[in-house]
Parts: structure tokens; sequence; C-alpha cells
């Protein structure tokens, strides 16, 4: 149908701006994730689903999609731009402090379930280019459902969620090589496959190295100046330059356009500007995100299952029982405790967002037929939605098996400590210790904390919290809990006198480490302020701050220009209060 106004996708994106706006949080409401509500609208939509009833009524032309080819350039954005953001999110420093479970168990889940599956797939009369990319796409699970169960279920700093993200980490890292086999299996066709392979693999190691090498020279002063500005505009035209010039370098030397985008992301995790750039993006990822999950759900037809309901059914409870038993007994090997390592399959048993993009990208390669592809799309699909059922069925299994076990987890390990770097040491639990626990869950960054109070300590243990009995202010406790490799530490503790020893202690232990006290007034604060604290929240003060400022918003005043004004009052030390 032509387009509304002469405007190209005028009425496409209407339409996805009227399901994002409205049938997605309707979904919401009935505790649907948007990444399963998106597919589940895209089905609706999407031409084997309303779109099939367009020339019985012709009204549904306006809201259905008909054609999804029409708006493939638009999830392709969405593809780039969630490899964009997953690239992001990986650091060096994090996949080292958690080599163990990221390199091992997750580098094994991989390969180990790709080989069963993949031959499976084989021995059912796939080809084998098909198999072994059916086989490393259903190994993946789904970074984007699980993340996001695991932070509703507030279980990300958990043992359970610290080894589900690793080897969510591991996966994501794997896309690369498995988007650059889509690619080689693809030139192949008629040649010679390890050619098609090595040149693959060379183009993309020449494009890494050739986004390094220019992103280490441009990127970091390019910012810098965006930054200088004081223009969030400049800034978020740099990063959106930044992502979809790296996709258009790598579609330049034949690669995937998705492969030059997390290249980009993992460029600038490192630097540290990479915060301010997630909250600047942070708006369009659930867009762009919801984009492709839609456009996926599109090439979904239903008449698959009506045809083989029974077979997909199978095969959904065979990936999933499947892959649970795999990735429990590595979890097991790896040294994980079984209740926390059955927690673990169940979580990650299903397929994800990237093998619906594998899948999707095989397809229209011809490397996997229209038809056995919208089977393993269906299939796909159907175990990411159970994904939140299995997840509070695998917390159930887990603590039934906590109760009966006679060697229960109790959180993270000793050992696991020990390999942790780059986290937050948190001496003092109580109320104050427990909101910036709340806040480090939130922003996924992990924490290690210290307490007194042994009731607490193991009723917050028995839950898997990251929480350890000990002496907050001892330097040499402290150090046992990674102090040395920590990002911060935090000390809440109530006792002035003893707060300005610990500081001092810490201070002279590890110069570089920053410090954040709390202090009851602006008197203790200073004092902890000469013993070597970073940074002091005065309690009283900073809450007749916050207090000041609810009444100035109360009064009209926009929520910018209260934070400019309690800014220079923290500033001036608090003069005044």
């Amino acid at each position: 149908m032509p387009h509304d106004a002469g405007i190209p996708f005028l009425r496409e994106v209407v339409v996805f701006l009227v399901i994002a706006a409205i049938l997605v949080p309707l979904f919401a409401r009935v505790r649907i994730s948007p990444v399963l509500g998106f597919l589940v609208a895209g089905v609706i939509v999407g031409p084997h689903g309303l779109g099939v009833f367009v020339e019985q009524a012709h009204w549904l032309s306006y809201i259905t999609f008909t054609d999804v080819d029409s708006i493939a350039i638009l999830a392709e954005f969405g593809i780039v731009f969630l490899l964009f953001l997953i690239g992001l999110e990986l650091s060096l420093g994090r996949l080292w402090s958690m080599r163990k479970l990221v390199l091992g168990l997750g580098s094994s889940q991989v390969a180990l379930t790709g080989v069963i599956i993949g031959t499976i797939a084989w021995a059912l009369g796939s080809s084998t280019n098909a198999a072994i990319l059916i086989g490393a796409s259903f190994a993946l699970s789904s970074t984007a459902v699980v993340v996001e169960e695991l932070v509703q279920r507030r279980e990300l700093a958990t043992r359970v969620g610290r080894a589900s993200f690793s080897v969510l980490l591991l996966q994501d890292l794997a896309v690369v090589p498995i988007l650059i086999l889509v690619g080689a299996f693809g030139d192949a066709s008629g040649g010679s496959l390890w050619l098609a392979l090595g040149k693959g693999f060379g183009v993309a190691a020449a494009a890494a190295a050739a986004i390094y090498v220019l992103g280490r020279i441009v990127l970091r002063p390019l910012f810098r100046l965006a930054a200088s500005a004081r223009a969030p505009e400049f800034f978020v035209a740099i990063t959106l330059l930044t992502a979809i010039g790296a996709s258009a370098a790598t579609g330049a030397a034949g690669l995937s356009l998705a492969l030059g985008a997390f290249l980009a992301g993992l460029l600038l995790s490192e630097t540290e500007f990479k915060h301010q750039i997630e909250v600047d993006i942070q708006p369009f990822k659930g867009l762009l995100m919801g984009l492709f999950f839609l456009t996926v759900g599109m090439g979904i037809d239903l008449s698959t299952l009506a045809d083989s309901g029974l077979l997909i059914v199978a095969s959904v409870l065979g990936l999933l029982i499947l892959k649970t038993v795999v990735i429990t007994t590595l979890a097991r090997a790896f040294g994980l405790p079984f209740p926390c390592a059955a927690h673990v399959g169940l979580l990650l048993g299903q397929a994800g967002e990237f093998g619906l993009l594998v899948v999707g990208l095989s397809m229209a390669s011809g490397i996997i037929e229209s038809g056995p592809g919208q089977f393993l799309l269906l299939v796909a699909a159907l175990s990411m939605m159970l994904t939140p059922g299995l997840a509070i069925f695998g917390a159930r299994v887990s603590r039934y098996l906590e109760r009966n076990s006679a060697a229960p987890s109790l959180g993270p390990s000793p050992d696991e400590i020990a390999e942790m770097g780059g986290h937050v040491v948190i001496a003092g639990y109580g109320r104050v210790g427990r909101a910036v626990a709340e806040l480090l869950r939130e922003e996924r960054i992990d924490y290690v904390a210290l307490d007194m109070n042994a009731q607490l300590v193991s009723q917050l243990r028995s839950r898997d919290e990251p929480v350890f009995f000990g002496d907050g202010r001892r330097a040499d406790v402290l150090a046992k809990v990674g102090a040395d490799r920590a990002s911060a530490i935090v000390l809440t503790l109530d006792q002035e006198r003893e707060a300005e020893d610990a500081v001092r202690d810490i201070r002279a232990r590890w110069p570089e480490i920053p410090i954040y006290a709390r202090s009851r007034d602006l008197a203790h604060a200073a004092e902890l302020d000469a013993a070597g604290a970073t940074r002091t929240i005065p309690e009283l003060a900073e809450s007749s701050l916050q207090m000041g400022a609810f009444v100035l918003m109360g009064l009209g005043i926009p929520m910018d220009a209260v934070n400019t004004v309690c800014d220079r009052v923290r500033d001036r030390g608090y003069e005044g209060l």
C-alpha cells in the first residue's frame, strides 16, 4: 500500500509506536516481559496473523504488516543497537573477574550443548552447515529475558544470578564467531568452505583491528569534545555515529553490520564515558530491541504450529530438558552446589534472541530451508515464553533442595570471592548498607557486605545474598573479601570514633581506593574527611536538603533546577544547614 504523505515507512512506524505505547504495556500488566510482548505482537499484526484476513477486511491493512520486508531495514537498526548495547555491557575487567564461570562454565556449556543439538539436527536430515548453525543458535539462551527476570526477582547479585550472568556473557561473545560462520557458509555455496571461513575470520580480524586502532585514536578525543560542549544532543549524536559507523565499516568489508556495532560497544566499554552513554541511549534501547523482536514475531507462521503442534511441543520440552540437564551437570562440575546448579539450569534452558537472529539470517542465506526454519523459530519463541514460569519453578526447586541438603550453599563461597574484582565492599549491612546494595543490584555491580549481626548474616545468606560475618572496621577482615581488588569501600558504621579509625586504617593500607563514609553530622563529616575519606554523607544535613528539595518541587520548580541548587549547597559543604 502507498505510504502516507509520501514519507517512507510512515504507516509502519505509526503501527510500531502504537504497539510500543499501548499493546506491550498491556502485556506487562499480566507480567509478560516486553521482549515476549513484542514477539506476540509481531505474530498478531504480521502477515501470518491478522494479515491473513486483509482481503476479507480491508481496514486491517492499516494496522497489520503484510510484507515483513517493508520494515526489514528498520529491524536492522534494532539488531545493530542490540549488539552495540551488549558490547557496551561487557568489559575485559568484568570478564576477567568472573573468568572461572565465564570461560569455564560458559564456554563448556556453549560447546557441549551446540554439539549435542547439532548432532541431533544432522541425524534428522539437516545439512552439515545447517546442523552446525542450529546447534550454535540453540546453545544460546535469552540474555534480555533472563536478566530482566533476575532483576525483577532481585537475584542478580546472588550466586544464581552471578553464575547465570557469567554464562550469558560468554554466550554474547559467542555470537560474533557464529555471525561470521553464517556469512562464511552463505559465501561457500558453490565454493570452498575452508576458503570462505578463512576469508570470513581474516576479514573480521582486520576489521576489528582497524576499529580498535581508529577508536583508540579518534573516539576518546571525540567524546571529550562532545562532553566539553555540555550539550546532550551532541553526545548522543557521537554515540549513534560510533555504532552506525562501525556497522558500516564491517558491512563494507562484507561482514555483518551487527559485528561492527558489537565491536564499537566493546571498545567504548573500556572508556570513562561508558555510563553516560548507557544513560543517554537507554530511552532508545527498548524501542530498538522491540523493533527487532517485532520483526521476528512477524516471521513466525502459526500454521506450522497447527500442522506440527505435537512435534513442536515435544521439541520445546526436549530443548528445555536437554539444556537444563547439561547446564546443571556442568555447573556442578565447576563447583556450584546442586540447588544452585539446578536453578541456573532451569533459568537458562530456553533458546534466545540471538538464536532467532541466527536462524533468520540462515533462512535468508538459504542455509536453512523455509519449512524447518519456521519450525525452529516457533520452538525458540515458545521456549522463551516459558522463561518466567521456569524462573519461578527454578527458585522453588532450589529452595526445596536447600532445605533437604546436608550442605546448603548459603551464598557465595570464599573461592568465588577470591576471584572477584572491581566489586564494592560494604562494611555494615544495616538500613544504609542495604540501600546501597539495592542500588548496586539495579546497576548489576557486584558487591560483598560485612556485618557483625550473626543472626542477620545467617538470614541473608540463606537467601543467597553475598553477606559475611566480620568486623568491617578492620583492614585485615576487609582484605579477606577482596578489598585490595575492590572499586570502592562503603562504610556505614554508627560509631563515630570507630568509623574514623577504620578510614585511617583503610587509607594507610590502600591509598588509592575510594572510601565512601556515612557521618552523623557536619562535624563528624569533617573528621572523616581529615582521616582520608573520599566522600562523606552527613545524614542530618542530607535529609534536611532532601526535604527542601521536595518543597521546591512541590512549589513547581523544575527537577533539574532543584538538583542544581542542591549540588551548590553540597559543594559549599552544606553551609547554612
